[in-house]
């Protein structure tokens, strides 16, 4: 089957691989190339390079929506387009064109938005999964055409849950363009009940506030971990937070030093952090930063 394929970060390219693999990829739509690091050299997504080394016709407008891109789509012979992670949102005037196919990290209606993954941690869910939905005009809330749940692990982290939900939604993409093309595809509405959002993560998701318990800190450390980074005021400055875990000590003071542990008391016992990374530095082990602080451990708000 000839379909089109949008998609931007590396999360989406498993299923980019997949569908070139078993059928034919006419266009391949991401985002526009990002000035990055010093230089602020022009870089492409990780789709672009890769559809590029596949040979694929790629397209990186600011719009997927404006004439020029619809007439695109349309001209490329596409019967149907395949969305992971692509990080704009269809109008109309693109879905009229076919059928769009979603490749959503979540078992929707639970986590709709940009950032479900981090939500199902932040949330302490136990299960999440990938939906492969129809897509319709509002924020994934097409029909289902099929849902794979998996568990979360422990220890899990935002990026290896991602890495983990872009190789089964891959398989289960193909899937549903294969019944597409045999003219065999099912889907059932989303349920109204059980729905939640899951909006993109900002600078105000970061703090690790106190107040909370141990559980929910480490949770928020794992759901910003490794892209983003949660955040810790010491002596004025804000510090990221890359890997912690919750512990039932009670430390004497809201940041202690104790015995080359970094605790962080909170409501119902500590978090310990393990790895942190101090403004302009990279990241260390804990260990190795307690050993070159020559401040007095004073937990403040970061900045």
């Amino acid at each position: 089957m000839r379909v089109a394929f949008a998609g931007s970060p590396p999360a989406a390219i498993p299923a980019l691989e997949a569908l070139a693999a078993a059928h034919d990829v006419t266009l391949v739509v991401t985002q526009p190339d990002r000035a990055k690091g010093r230089s602020k050299r022009p870089v492409p997504t990780p789709v672009a390079e890769r559809a590029e080394a596949l040979g694929l016709p790629v397209a990186k407008p600011k719009s997927i929506n404006v004439d020029e891109e619809v007439t695109r789509l349309r001209n490329s012979g596409a019967q149907a387009l395949c969305v992971v992670a692509f990080g704009q949102i269809l109008k109309p005037q693109v879905l009229a064109l076919g059928p769009s196919l979603n490749v959503h990290f979540s078992l929707l209606p639970r986590h709709r938005g940009a950032a479900p993954v981090e939500h199902s941690l932040l949330a302490g869910d136990t299960e999440t999964g990938v939906t492969i939905m129809l897509m319709d005009e509002g924020m994934d809330t097409g029909p289902i055409v099929s849902m794979h749940p998996t568990s979360i692990g422990s220890d899990e982290n935002a990026g290896e849950l991602t890495e983990r939900l872009a190789s089964i939604g891959a398989p289960a993409l193909v899937a549903a363009v294969d019944r597409l093309a045999a003219g065999r595809l099912e889907s059932t509405p989303q349920p109204a009940e059980g729905a939640t959002l899951a909006p993109r993560i900002t600078s105000a998701d970061r703090p690790l506030e106190p107040s909370a318990t141990a559980d929910a800190l480490a949770r928020r450390v794992r759901a910003l971990g490794p892209h983003v980074g949660a955040t810790i005021g010491i002596d004025g400055h804000p510090y990221s937070v890359w890997r912690a875990r919750a512990v039932s000590d009670r430390p004497p003071r809201p940041l202690t030093d104790l015995d080359g542990r970094l605790l962080v008391a909170c409501a119902d016992g500590a978090l310990e952090i393990d790895e942190i990374q101090p403004p302009g530095k990279g990241r260390m082990a804990v260990a190795d930063f307690l050993r070159g602080y020559r401040g007095e451990l004073e937990m403040t708000p970061p900045e």
